[in-house]
């Protein structure tokens, strides 16, 4: 098992413009890390600078506590951006050349590339030009590619964009698999719902800054309060969202028809909520309600 990707204190300027503010945070050995934020957010340059294809302005990055050096780096799987293979060379063959760069024999890049090519649907696209593929195939060969070498750490950049949902399954699939090896696995995609469902941390970043770090429930847990849905229907002229005021601690989020949405604090009693509910009306659902990686994103990026 690798050691523990850390960025501590990663700042990033270019010129009179600073794409990234002091950002630090952890890809753990064996956890998929989703890295989210807006276009422009810095998502790409961090990523850069772990791969050392950019020099950080100020701070380190370290794996199991020590500097990355290039030979370190040579040993990490990376999907850029911007896709970087060969349009008019055999998929086989591409992936054999780029095992050979990273140092396998002829005989295992061969194996490696037919075992890749079998694990992501592509195994009879194998002597296929690259541009004659489509651009989910085309897609899964880059990750074929950043696999070959069976990396120590993981680093792909929107992966998953232009995939069909079986290329997601297929492509997902590998990185659990990866991930379940011991490898830190560190991604980023504007698909939030799919970053919720594959990632064990996410790591939300906004204009250079990592404004919220840590699994699903415990950036659910620090946002304080929870959350109920409460379905009543009310006499006629009746104001739902005066619910909140019969109960103490509560806070309005939303109405929307017979439907509203109750923040309640640690101070609050979600039994008193019931009282009140049934008291305005007749109570069709009360519910918990789990905001999703969505919904924080929003709030934290406000």
């Amino acid at each position: 098992m690798t050691g523990v990707l850390a960025l501590e204190r990663v700042t990033r300027d270019f010129g009179d413009r600073r794409a990234l503010d002091e950002v630090s945070f952890e890809v753990r050995p064996g956890r998929t890390t989703g890295f989210v934020g807006a276009n422009g957010a810095g998502k790409t340059t961090a990523m850069r600078i772990v791969m050392g294809v950019l020099a950080a302005t100020a701070g380190e990055v370290t794996l199991g506590g020590r500097p990355l050096t290039r030979e370190v780096r040579r040993t990490f799987g990376y999907m850029p951006e911007e896709r970087g293979l060969y349009p008019r060379m055999r998929v086989l063959d591409q992936l054999v050349y780029l095992g050979r760069v990273y140092g396998l024999s002829a005989s295992q890049a061969r194996a490696h590339s037919e075992e890749m090519l079998e694990r992501l649907g592509l195994s009879e696209r194998g002597h296929d030009l690259l541009q004659t593929l489509s651009l989910g195939n085309q897609q899964r060969v880059q990750v074929a590619a950043a696999l070959m070498h069976d990396p120590v750490l993981l680093v792909l950049d929107e992966p998953f964009s232009g995939l069909d949902p079986l290329a997601i399954d297929a492509m997902g699939e590998q990185l659990r698999e990866r991930a379940a090896s011991g490898v830190p696995v560190l991604f980023s995609s504007h698909q939030l719902e799919l970053v919720e469902q594959l990632c064990d941390d996410v790591v939300i970043i906004d204009d250079g800054r990592v404004v919220a770090a840590g699994s699903a429930d415990e950036l659910r847990a620090r946002r304080g309060g929870r959350r109920y849905r409460v379905e009543v229907d009310v006499p006629p002229g009746t104001d739902l969202a005066t619910l909140v005021d019969a109960v103490p601690g509560a806070r309005l989020v939303s109405v929307d028809g017979a439907t509203v949405l109750v923040e309640l604090d640690d101070s609050a009693d979600d039994q008193v909520l019931l009282a009140a509910a049934q008291r305005l009306g007749t109570l069709r659902e009360l519910a918990r309600v789990r905001p999703t990686l969505a919904e924080i994103f929003r709030e934290v990026v406000r």
